[in-house]
């Protein structure tokens, strides 16, 4: 009997070793599995902020007051007191063309003008004088003359000689009175042909001096410069005559107010919507981000390379004046925003077969080292996830 009992005795203790051993492999097998997720291949469970989100990309433009400048007047640039990026404000001269050819023009004018207006004078004197004449001072006098050298020649008291003399003065007057009233109309008429005249030579002073003005390019704004076109010696034409096809001087624009004028893919555009928030970053301020408001979607997309893009327009405060013309820009228009919530990356989702959304968290006492949670979700980026439920700040998951 005390062999059987021995033998018992000896299984029994060769079993316990024997599940001592396995529980001791397994063991040490788990742990080798969880030490085979490296820490690269795990990520923390955090409280953020997340936003889905349309991005617009484009370029940095006044939103009002952009101003091509062009000349009234041609000629030859001769001084420029303002460069790219300067701020102007309304009245300021900018640019000055060559004056010499005007000045002349506007003495000339102003010369014939004063012989213009002497003409007139001229004219309005003798039709004072030719009025006086018609009003018959000195035929008075010489028919009084007259009527007396007739009784004194009746009486024979002067000689015939005088007598006619008398008579021939009459006559004369007469005649003159009646040449001047003849001639009142014409000196009327002269007085209006010299008064035309006159209006005539006043017009094209004004015409000059105005064109002098002209010459003197102020801004009509306040705001920066945005671009120059001319150089000192540069020929410019009239605007007033050559129209749209007149030269460009330079460009202003008002950068307090800025607004992206960006591009969105059909595929997004009908997430967005007037008045949705945007974040606006620039390559200039990489760690800067200006904050701005969706306020123009055209509605007619345009095609390029077989993508349909439609314009949009978003508005951005500049008042530091940060934002330049022409800058690249992203603006990332904000469609929906949670703060403080909990988020994973979204390389971490797994989903099954039914769409369900689950999460592998490192777990020691599966035999794969990791386990499988279910987690609710909401909103995604494409690059994280906000977790509504299944997690907890701290955690760790498992990227796939």
């Amino acid at each position: 009997m005390k062999p059987r009992r021995s033998r018992k005795k000896w299984i029994v203790l060769i079993v316990f070793v024997l599940v001592v051993v396995a529980a001791g492999v397994a063991y040490r097998s788990s742990k080798s599995s969880a030490a085979t997720i490296g820490a690269d291949s795990l990520a923390e469970v955090k409280k953020g902020n997340i936003a889905r989100s349309v991005v617009a990309t484009g370029i940095v433009e006044p939103i009002s007051n952009r101003i091509e400048i062009r000349s009234k007047a041609s000629g030859l640039v001769k001084q420029i007191h303002v460069d790219v990026g300067d701020r102007v404000v309304p009245g300021q001269v900018l640019v000055e063309l060559d004056r010499d050819q005007l000045v002349a023009q506007l003495r000339e004018a102003e010369a014939n003008l004063q012989a213009a207006k002497a003409d007139l004078a001229s004219a309005r004197a003798q039709l004072e004088r030719n009025r006086i004449l018609a009003e018959g001072y000195d035929v008075e006098l010489a028919r009084t003359n007259h009527e007396r050298s007739v009784e004194l020649h009746k009486q024979k008291l002067i000689s015939q000689a005088d007598f006619d003399t008398t008579r021939g003065k009459l006559e004369e007057a007469l005649n003159r009175q009646r040449a001047a009233a003849a001639s009142i109309g014409v000196s009327q008429a002269t007085i209006e042909q010299k008064q035309a005249g006159v209006a005539q030579y006043q017009a094209i002073v004004e015409r000059i001096t105005e064109e002098l003005s002209f010459t003197t390019i102020r801004s009509p704004i306040s705001g920066i410069v945005l671009s120059r076109e001319v150089e000192i010696g540069t020929a410019v034409s009239s605007i007033l005559t050559m129209g749209a096809g007149a030269s460009a001087v330079m460009t202003l624009g008002d950068m307090n107010d800025v607004y992206v004028k960006g591009e969105v893919s059909e595929t997004d555009i009908g997430k967005v919507r007037l008045s949705l928030p945007a974040r606006i970053t620039v390559e200039t301020y990489k760690d800067k981000v200006f904050h701005g408001t969706v306020y123009k979607i055209a509605p007619l997309g345009k095609e390029k390379d077989n993508v349909t893009s439609f314009e949009v327009r978003v508005s951005v405060d500049n008042p530091e004046g940060l934002l330049l013309a022409n800058m690249s820009a992203n603006a990332e228009i904000i469609l929906e925003e949670h703060k403080g919530v909990l988020t994973v990356p979204e390389g971490a989702i797994v989903y099954n077969e039914t769409k369900n959304t689950f999460v592998e968290v490192p777990d020691a006492t599966n035999e794969k080292g990791r386990k499988r949670t279910p987690v609710k979700l909401g909103i995604a980026t494409g690059t994280k996830a906000e977790v509504v439920s299944g997690l907890k700040e701290g955690d760790r998951v498992i990227l796939q």
